[in-house]
Parts: structure tokens; C-alpha cells; sequence
């Protein structure tokens, strides 16, 4: 059956497998623009520790959502989805690929299949979950809101890691907004929102090969001075408190400025931890329907696969249906 949906070229995978590098050359090779999906690259002054495109890469392709907002302002995926559609829709409108290009699951999924349509957010409900949470943890409970949850709609619960405190809450919201299990929720709204045909490639390594090339890469930011852009961005004003100031590499310098610890514990740390963030990526990824993992150390399968995507409009070839 031909699809006459705009395409869209997926690019995801864990955290440091080569994802700028494949996107560029796609974009290139098949006359596209990259729409960044990665949720802290939209944060200005934020370039070494997000790994953000650098100026050289951004002149070979454009780029767009990069640099949106400073980090004091909130972004949702709503928004995020809004404006990367217009962002999508403006391209297509030139006869451009789009390709989607990161590590952000939520943002990825929000921009391919819409966003759950439920009341708006209560916030003296959120408020007091949110107090009710931190009630708990003082008490050494920190799971209590996560067993409400897992009595109500198990399902639910058991997508949601029980110390993931804000989709807990976020859950417990949809629940007394919509009168129903968020499962069911989540199953009558079908993520029948897809305006696009798309294409969903994730590129993935050796567990072992990439662990060092986290190792490697956390190693080089530290190298081109993340240090020194963490102290430029607490001496704009941005207080350490700040969401996007808690991300992986940046609290693990707030010690460091501070002078509460060292650059090479710091190191360590961030290391750990952005090893077990890319196993958390891999796990949201095997749960997405019809994605292609690929090794980005072999692009010609890569380019093959894009080139016969782009080529054919058939929905049960191309996995439209993602």
C-alpha cells in the first residue's frame, strides 16, 4: 500500500556511539537537515558536556533545536514535539529529509507519535505528590508513591524504575485527571498521532568497545574544558539547583567548583554513570517496535538501508508503522 506520509529518518542509539558524525553524512548524502533529539542539546552556553555539534560540524549540514532556550527556562517534551513538527513540516515543505537525530526516547517518541492528550497538570496535585515523595525519602521510604502506583495499575508501574520519582508522579497525575489507569490511557490514545513514514535507526557497539569510548569521551571533555564551562555557567547566574545543571557531566563538576572534591574523582564518576545511562537507553530502545540497530563502524550499511527507505513508499517495507 503506498504512503504518501513525509519521511523521517531516525537516528538514535546510546550515548557515544558515533550518532553526529552518520547523521551528517546521511543529511549529505541525501539531501536532509538534522532536527536535534536530544534533550539537553536545546539548552544554550551547555556545548562540551552535551556533546552538542560543534561549529565546524554544524557548517556542514543544518541543524535546528540546538541552542533553543538558556537554562533557567523549562522545556518540555511537549514543547519540544511542537516545535521540532514545525521545524519538520518547514523542511519537508523544501523538499528536505528530515533526520531526527539523538538520544532523547521521550522526545523521539513525542515527536513520532504525539503525546498522551490529558487534562492540564494539576499543580497543587503535583505539589503535594511532590511533598509526599520527599516526606517519604526523609523517611526512608522512597518507593511509597511507586507502590501506590504498582496497586492501581501494575502495568504502569512495571515501566517505571521505582526511584524515577518524576514518571511516578507524572503517572499518579494522569490517573486522577483522566479517571483511569495510565496503562489504559496510554492504550486507548494508541499513539495513533503518525504523520510521518518513518525510518528508526539505532546505531549500537560491543558493550565493551563502548564502554571505552565513554571512558574516552567523558576523558576529552574534561580535556576541552568542561570545567571551566560549568564555572562560566554558574558565573551567568544559573544556580547548580537547576535541572539541566543536574544532567550527567555537570553535577559531577558542582563538587569540584565548590572545592569538595577532585577532577579525577569527578572523572570517575561521570564515567559510571554515563556507562549505566547508555544501558538505560539500550533498554528503552528494545521496547520500540521495528527499530534497525546498526554498527555505525559499517556506514555503507547505513546508507544502504536509508536509500531504500527513501525510495520506496510501501508502509510494510519501509516500517512505517514504527
Amino acid at each position: 500500500m503506498p504512503d504518501s506520509r513525509p519521511p523521517v529518518v531516525v537516528v538514535t542509539g546510546p550515548t557515544a556511539t558515533g550518532k553526529t558524525p552518520i547523521s551528517i553524512e546521511l543529511a549529505r548524502r541525501f539531501d536532509g537537515e538534522i532536527v536535534n533529539a536530544d534533550s539537553m542539546q536545546v539548552f544554550r552556553y551547555m556545548d562540551i558536556g552535551t556533546a552538542k555539534p560543534t561549529p565546524a560540524q554544524r557548517a556542514q549540514v543544518p541543524h535546528h533545536l540546538l541552542d533553543v532556550v538558556t537554562p533557567d527556562v523549562p522545556y518540555s517534551a511537549g514543547r519540544y514535539a511542537a516545535e521540532a513538527r514545525s521545524a519538520a513540516a518547514r523542511l519537508h515543505a523544501r523538499g528536505k529529509i528530515v533526520f531526527l537525530t539523538g538520544g532523547t526516547g521521550l522526545y523521539i517518541r513525542a515527536f513520532l507519535e504525539g503525546l498522551i492528550d490529558t487534562a492540564a497538570a494539576d499543580l497543587d496535585l503535583r505539589e503535594a505528590l511532590e511533598q509526599e515523595h520527599e516526606a517519604a525519602v526523609r523517611a526512608g521510604d522512597p518507593s511509597r508513591l511507586h507502590r501506590r502506583l504498582a496497586k492501581t495499575d501494575p502495568e504502569a508501574a512495571a515501566r517505571i524504575h521505582p526511584n524515577d520519582a518524576r514518571r511516578v508522579i507524572r503517572a499518579l497525575e494522569i490517573q486522577a485527571s483522566a479517571g483511569a489507569p495510565p496503562s489504559q490511557v496510554r492504550r486507548d490514545h494508541a499513539f495513533r498521532d503518525r504523520p510521518y513514514r518513518v525510518l528508526h535507526l539505532a546505531l549500537d557497539l560491543d558493550r565493551a568497545v563502548l564502554n571505552a569510548r565513554i571512558d574516552a569521551r567523558c576523558a576529552q571533555m574534561i580535556e576541552d574544558g568542561l570545567l571551566r564551562e560549568m564555572r562560566d555557567l554558574i558565573a551567568r547566574g544559573y544556580s547548580c539547583a537547576l535541572r539541566p545543571m543536574q544532567a550527567i557531566g555537570y553535577r559531577h563538576m558542582i563538587p569540584v567548583v565548590q572545592g569538595s572534591d577532585i577532577l579525577v574523582n569527578a572523572l570517575a564518576a561521570m564515567q559510571r554513570d554515563t556507562r549505566r545511562f547508555a544501558r538505560r537507553q539500550r533498554t528503552w530502545l528494545r521496547a520500540v517496535p521495528d527499530v534497525v540497530w546498526l554498527d555505525p563502524r559499517e556506514p555503507s550499511e547505513i546508507y544502504k538501508r536509508v536509500e531504500s527507505f527513501l525510495a520506496s513508499r510501501d508502509v510494510a517495507a519501509c516500517g512505517g508503522l514504527t
